[in-house]
């Protein structure tokens, strides 16, 4: 395909194209920020390799012969077409990917339900989510913006408070049959408990925290239930097959689908919340500092 441009250099057809629209080679070599000479050579081995003579030598200037007439229509009209395409492609917002880490919890039940609207005010940038559970100690090189659970003092990068760690008992309104809600703390006691695995070694509530919190002097079930997700956890509390804890934020849209339910009104805070994390060598990016806007609009707003 295009073999007759196979052996051709651009160099000399731009040469060519720009010596032919001005009539002169040294005008040419103003242009293009070259020699007279330079392009007089560039010509001649255009010439040569077509086996063509191109311009006609006359005093004081140069003119174009038929060959050269019609190559330079030809010339210009390509020239033309591919500046058309740049400009095309230049125009167009470039489309970038954002690496974004956190837990599965708040990716599932508060970041997803949300980027739609992400996508709908900047539909070139992609959001790829890199979820573990519950903890990013490390940071791949990769990751652009974090949003992390701590106290906010993150080796990872500078930090921004997105909202407080609040919780309380969540379950299905089947579970409590036809008991009338708020029950006291105390009842759960009577109900099975659904425990995730490893929560004792994090700093997130666990039930015996939560307890100490709401006052409630016995130690909690060990129960028949756990997982080492919290998504899972929660698609468990949903089937009815026990009491999880909530963390306001990511179960309140599921509360307000009637999903879940609270059977006592206690909640427990403590110090600790999510926070934002842009890594240093990410802080000065645009598309980042979008999406922290973003991310702290969605917050402020409050909804899903």
């Amino acid at each position: 395909m295009f073999d007759s441009l196979a052996d051709l250099s651009l160099d000399l057809l731009r040469a060519f194209e720009c010596a032919a629209r001005q009539r002169s080679f040294t005008a040419a070599a103003a242009e293009l920020g070259t020699t007279q000479p330079a392009v007089s050579q560039q010509i001649k081995r255009l010439e040569e390799q077509l086996a063509t003579r191109l311009f006609d030598r006359i005093y004081r200037g140069i003119e174009l012969t038929d060959a050269g007439r019609s190559l330079f229509d030809a010339v210009q009209a390509g020239f033309g077409q591919i500046d058309k395409a740049l400009a095309a492609l230049t125009a167009q917002p470039q489309h970038e990917v954002l690496q974004v880490a956190t837990d599965f919890a708040f990716a599932a039940y508060w970041l997803m339900p949300r980027l739609h609207r992400f996508h709908q005010a900047h539909p070139h940038v992609d959001v790829s989510l890199v979820t573990s559970e519950r903890s990013h100690a490390m940071l791949r090189s990769d990751i652009d913006v974090a949003v992390l659970f701590g106290d906010g003092r993150f080796k990872q990068g500078d930090s921004h408070w997105l909202f407080a760690e609040e919780v309380f008992p969540v379950c299905s309104p089947r579970l409590l049959e036809k008991q009338t809600t708020p029950l006291p703390a105390q009842a759960l006691l009577d109900l099975p408990l659904l425990h995730l695995r490893g929560e004792s070694t994090t700093h997130w509530f666990n039930w015996t925290t939560l307890f100490r919190h709401l006052h409630i002097p016995s130690a909690p079930a060990p129960g028949q239930l756990r997982f080492d997700n919290y998504t899972l956890l929660i698609q468990a509390a949903i089937a009815g097959q026990g009491v999880a804890i909530g963390w306001r934020h990511l179960v309140d849209a599921l509360i307000e689908q009637g999903l879940l339910c609270r059977p006592i009104a206690a909640t427990a805070s403590s110090a600790l919340g999510y926070y934002v994390v842009v890594p240093q060598r990410k802080r000065r990016g645009e598309m980042v500092g979008r999406f922290v806007e973003w991310l702290m609009a969605e917050q402020a707003q409050g909804t899903n």
